[in-house]
């Protein structure tokens, strides 16, 4: 197979696009929106950049590295730190935190209020039981997910974000009440979403080497006209959601936290039945992305164990454990989730900027100090935060944005460029 098909390049961007916009992804811009009133542009601009932007250098940048797996970002920190950093991130993304999170979100934001009697437990099980069936075959997924699910998950998004357009709920407010700037990268942080390009990829390339694209050239160029396609749905949806949330800045939806708040104004703006068409979107966005992201975990753990732990197998155990970790519910996932991504992010974000420019970086050790000096930085911020006192981080430039990291990371680099490279 020499070219690549059209209806290939859209059902992949599709399910890019669907794996990316998980529950998370909905619940974030509307209250970004509400908070940043007439600024909500600029908020949601800094908001795509750390999400989508970060994604999608993340995705060229592994397309450069020529991995297309987990260690495709973090490959030039050497064989044994990529394989750490690889299988530390995809750990904390797939069945510790984003994985159950997509169930307990699916039943917090729906299904518990149309179905007050409905045992979490019972809706888990359900939940993951379909998970597994359709994941169980790597064939399957890109078909599956992208030519099936989200149409519909695109569908009834457009459906709410017109009616919020065509007749808005209330006036825009003419200032901010938060630090605009922060509060997109903040909010941008939480998606999670450029942490799981590896698996996103991994899910990807599986499916699609066995529709015939076998060679690195054909997966490169089906994986970057698919992103931009992933990129501008995610620009129309994101915007119109955080401008959906600016229409109700003016007061009166204070007291709601992010995903109370996308029920009130789906509720607002279509009654009862704009609650079970959110169920509706909730459930479609959790299950690409739990099939997304189980996929791809199951593929990266049996390539680095070189096929010892099978793919089926690491389905079917993932899905049980993801189900039992959902049941610890939303606000314990997150809660724990934060920390976490606090220390992770910075690093990732390092890593991927000097990669996307990696062919003009001669010496690894730019990339390995450029990164350890952003985990000290991030690290210090975390434990502060539990108390220990450690205070030069908030002197730091950019602290105010939570982007203490930046200019240490700068140093950094800096500093092992003049550190000669170990001889192979």
């Amino acid at each position: 197979m020499n070219k690549i098909n059209g209806k290939d390049i859209m059902a992949v961007g599709l399910t890019m696009f669907a794996i990316f916009f998980g529950a998370g992804n909905l619940i974030f811009p509307p209250y970004l929106g509400r908070i940043t009133g007439s600024e909500w542009f600029l908020g949601f601009f800094f908001f795509f950049i750390v999400d989508v932007g970060v994604s999608m250098l993340a995705i060229f940048a592994t397309i450069q590295s020529k991995d297309f797996s987990m260690t495709g970002v973090p490959s030039r920190l050497g064989k044994k730190a990529a394989t750490i950093v690889a299988i530390i991130i995809a750990t904390c993304l797939a069945p510790c935190l984003a994985v159950p999170r997509t169930a307990a979100t699916t039943f917090e934001m729906g299904w518990s209020q149309m179905f007050p009697n409905l045992s979490i437990w019972v809706f888990s099980f359900i939940f993951f039981a379909i998970v597994c069936f359709l994941t169980v075959r790597p064939s399957k997924v890109v078909d599956i997910v992208g030519n099936y699910l989200t149409p519909i998950l695109v569908l009834c998004i457009l459906v709410l974000l017109v009616l919020g357009i065509v007749d808005p709920i209330g006036p825009i407010a003419l200032t901010s009440q938060v630090e605009t700037i922060k509060e997109g990268i903040v909010n941008g942080y939480q998606t999670m979403d450029p942490l799981g390009i590896g698996l996103v990829i991994v899910a990807i390339m599986g499916a699609t080497t066995e529709k015939g694209y076998t060679t690195v050239d054909m997966q490169a160029r089906l994986l970057s006209k698919a992103a931009i396609i992933a990129g501008l749905l995610l620009f129309i949806v994101y915007g119109g959601l955080t401008y959906l949330g600016a229409t109700v800045s003016s007061g009166g939806f204070e007291e709601y936290n992010q995903a109370a708040l996308v029920v009130a104004l789906t509720q607002r703006l279509m009654g009862t039945w704009g609650v079970i068409m959110l169920a509706v979107i909730v459930l479609f966005a959790c299950l690409t992305t739990a099939i997304g992201l189980t996929s791809g975990f199951a593929g990266t753990l049996e390539k680095l164990t070189n096929g010892k732990c099978k793919y089926k197998v690491t389905v079917i155990a993932m899905s049980i454990f993801s189900f039992v970790i959902s049941n610890a519910g939303i606000s314990v996932i997150i809660s724990v989730a934060a920390p976490i991504l606090s220390v992770i992010f910075p690093c990732f974000i390092t890593m991927t900027v000097l990669m996307f420019f990696g062919n003009h970086i001669k010496n690894d050790n730019i990339i390995r100090c450029a990164t350890v000096f952003a985990f000290i930085i991030s690290l210090s911020d975390v434990l502060a935060g539990f108390g220990v006192p450690i205070t030069y981080t908030k002197v730091l430039p950019f602290a105010a944005y939570q982007c203490a990291w930046i200019v240490p990371a700068i140093i950094g680099g800096i500093i092992g460029k003049f550190i000669p490279m170990k001889k192979a």
